[in-house]
């Protein structure tokens, strides 16, 4: 070939390729949701695949991978084409926790892309009701007067939950006995009826027990207040200072996307968040919605790997 016939080739070679990015997505997408349908992870990204599959001009399709506490469908996200046609609902437990306790054949921190944060989901300790202490201080003179009689529950080992509990036990000087359970609904459950003294868990899941006074809310586990719960006083206004514990979800594509492609994506996202009836239904199932994206996103996801890096070390936590 000539060497003007080979410079004509690749240059029709590269309008190929940056018409084909341009028309990005000309077939639907799919977020990979590694859990259970009808849980939290689920209807979050239900949420945002409605909102984006307007703008992008596509379908986009939740599909659920489960199995082994988000790893099948976490690699397989991974091992997905690095195109912008498949993305992953990425979680702090999935991408933060999981590689602390248990070899992954994949690194999530090296094979994912950054898109965009969706939300932010506090936690907050209850305790049951059936129990004397009315409030955090009573509940931890309670049990350190009565040690390794009193157990917590969590939605299974190695999850945020854990995690929390671990925490905890830790910063109060308590010795409570871990619970692990097959996920949030039958913990709280099992609190509600006093069979376990004491979970860390999402707020949403809590607060109906809460209101309905089968649980009491010893404190939310941020900084500040939640805005779903404003009643709630913090852990620190409660008594305990430095537990703050807030699991997190975001859209995460293949290492390898393009970036042109990975800057459409993250755009699109936030400004689904920024629409007042996305936040509305959101804010329903107790995230605080939005966040970072790109690369303020990527940054992130470091400082949350060195927390939940020093949480899980300080805690011991194990895979039981």
């Amino acid at each position: 070939m000539s060497i003007r016939r080979w410079i004509g080739a690749a240059a029709a070679s590269f309008l190929l390729c940056a018409t084909a990015q341009a028309q990005y997505p000309d077939r639907p997408v799919r977020i990979i949701v590694p859990f259970a349908p009808g849980g939290a992870v689920d209807a979050i990204a239900r949420i945002i695949a409605e909102r984006i599959s307007g703008p992008l001009g596509q379908n986009v399709l939740v599909e659920n991978r489960v199995g082994a506490g988000s790893v099948v469908g976490t690699e397989a996200a991974a091992r997905a084409a690095p195109d912008g046609y498949t993305l992953l609902m990425g979680s702090a437990s999935g991408f933060m926790i999981n590689p602390l306790l248990q070899t992954l054949p994949y690194d999530p921190m090296k094979a994912f892309a950054p898109v965009a944060l969706v939300g932010r989901v506090p936690f907050v300790i209850v305790s049951s009701a059936e129990l004397p202490p009315k409030d955090l201080k009573q509940f931890i003179e309670y049990a350190k007067a009565r040690p390794g009689k009193l157990a917590y529950a969590s939605a299974g080992a190695g999850t945020p939950h854990h995690v929390a509990g671990e925490m905890f036990k830790q910063k109060t000087g308590t010795d409570l006995v871990h619970v692990p359970y097959k996920g949030t609904a039958p913990g709280i459950l099992d609190v509600v009826s006093g069979r376990v003294a004491l979970m860390p868990a999402e707020i949403l899941a809590a607060l109906p027990h809460v209101r309905s006074g089968k649980l009491r809310a010893l404190g939310i586990a941020t900084a500040a207040r939640s805005p779903v719960a404003p009643d709630i006083p913090t852990l620190k206004e409660a008594g305990l200072p430095e537990l703050e514990v807030t699991t997190w979800y975001g859209l995460v594509a293949p290492t390898g996307t393009p970036p042109d492609v990975l800057n459409k994506l993250s755009e699109t996202v936030v400004k689904a968040l920024a629409d007042n009836e996305a936040r509305e239904k959101l804010a329903k199932i107790g995230v605080i919605p939005g966040g970072p994206a790109g690369t303020e996103f990527a940054a992130f996801l470091r400082e949350e790997n060195v927390k939940w890096t020093k949480a899980v070390k300080e805690t011991n936590v194990r895979l039981e």
